[in-house]
């Protein structure tokens, strides 16, 4: 389940028209009153388990029946404002942090806090990160961000040590560069993906999101395109998602790569690979490195149900409760959310210590420009196209500046 997948980017019009109409009308369609569903995207067959198993404790725990309905990450936007055309909404939907503030934006989620919903012991990054112009919409169980993965034999093998810099990052995917072997593999494909992983680069690099021109993002782009000129970093990384980087690893074909936990799953059914991780490279030692909180949020829907909206808000509060979290964090080897559990949880896998920390420094995509960031990310992924294929990174981001300004 990667943090980053292709979604539809639905005019912000549409979803506010579609959500007052709901709200206004209430819930017109038939329910049983003892059935709640909960909406997301849980359609790979282990996290529906996953979801399926929490979703039976919260029932038995809470005296209700809870259903899930999993559609594809790119449709549960879409799905949603069906529901609510037709006056269904589900009583929780789970969605992408980076799509939570579109739906709050036009009056469609309920504020967790005024439903009895504690942000107690949730870092603040982590409350931001589901939070819409200071108000709490979405509760996370988990969450996720990007670290640095590399093969310890080949590092062993070549006597280098894990790079924590960019200026060491670069000597050494290029030392590592041989035969079919690239010393780094990324995404920076044309998608949600390839901005998630530029991300740690601007932000630890001073860049940010609300000034996409500036020299500091510029050069972190013109580092990105120092790899591919060096050859450490293969053409085909502007078509890579984060799954294509995870397969060019396991196959030998990259000795590092970047990318999140949601691949460690798929890593540990090959024995023979030894991988360890750390945290992404900075541009200076001494910097931060800054990455991209990933996962979802769970939200309360606006339906003027003011019995089924507390209820559905309990149901948020047992799927996110300690126990929950440190549960569906061993199964997925996300972070839990929940700082107590998160301490639990480092713990019981050391070998992600890590990616503890790296979260501990994350923020999330939404924080400064909220709806915007669709508009942000689109500027940036043609910008990623044109530049990693030969334009001025100056020039391509002056247009992405652009782009993200007109909101095309």
């Amino acid at each position: 389940m990667t943090a980053a997948r292709r979604r539809a980017v639905i005019p912000l019009t549409v979803v506010s028209v579609l959500v007052a109409s709901a709200a206004l009308a209430g819930c017109g369609s038939q329910r049983d009153d003892d059935v709640y569903t909960v909406l997301n995207s849980s359609t790979d067959d282990s996290y529906h388990g996953w979801d399926a198993a929490t979703l039976k404790r919260c029932s038995a725990r809470l005296g209700i029946t809870i259903e899930q309905q999993s559609v594809p990450a790119s449709q549960v936007m879409t799905k949603s404002l069906r529901m609510a055309s037709s006056k269904s909404l589900p009583d929780v939907i789970q969605f992408d942090a980076s799509e939570m503030p579109t739906f709050a934006e036009a009056g469609g989620l309920v504020d967790l806090k005024s439903l009895g919903l504690s942000t107690q012991d949730i870092p603040k990054g982590i409350v931001d990160f589901g939070s819409y112009k200071g108000t709490y919409y979405g509760a996370a169980r988990t969450v996720n961000t990007l670290a640095l993965f590399y093969n310890k034999d080949v590092l062993k093998k070549a006597g280098l040590a894990v790079p924590t810099t960019w200026a060491e990052m670069q000597e050494t995917a290029k030392k590592l560069t041989r035969g079919k072997q690239y010393g780094i593999a990324l995404s920076a494909g044309g998608a949600e993906d390839g901005v998630f992983q530029f991300t740690p680069f601007m932000w630890s690099n001073g860049g940010d999101e609300t000034d996409l021109d500036s020299k500091q993002v510029a050069d972190a782009l013109d580092y990105w395109k120092g790899l591919l000129k060096d050859g450490s970093l293969s053409k085909s990384t502007v078509n890579w998602t984060q799954a294509d980087v995870n397969d060019q690893f396991m196959a030998g074909n990259a000795a590092m790569m970047i990318n999140g936990p949601w691949q460690v799953e798929t890593l540990n059914t090959k024995k023979s690979l030894h991988w360890g991780i750390a945290q992404i490279p900075v541009p200076r030692a001494g910097d931060d490195s800054v990455g991209p909180l990933g996962g979802a949020v769970l939200t309360v829907p606006r339906t003027d149900d003011t019995a089924r909206e507390k209820t559905a808000a309990k149901i948020i509060g047992c799927m996110s409760s300690e126990k929950e979290q440190i549960t569906y964090a061993r199964n997925s080897w996300m972070v839990p959310a929940n700082e107590k559990a998160a301490a639990v949880w480092r713990k019981e896998v050391p070998e992600l210590d890590a990616l503890a920390d790296q979260v501990a420094t994350a923020r999330s995509r939404t924080a400064k420009v909220g709806a915007g960031w669709s508009s942000v990310s689109l500027a940036l992924q043609s910008a990623f196209q044109s530049a990693l294929t030969g334009q001025n990174s100056a020039d391509a981001l002056k247009k992405a500046q652009a782009r993200a300004t007109s909101g095309n």
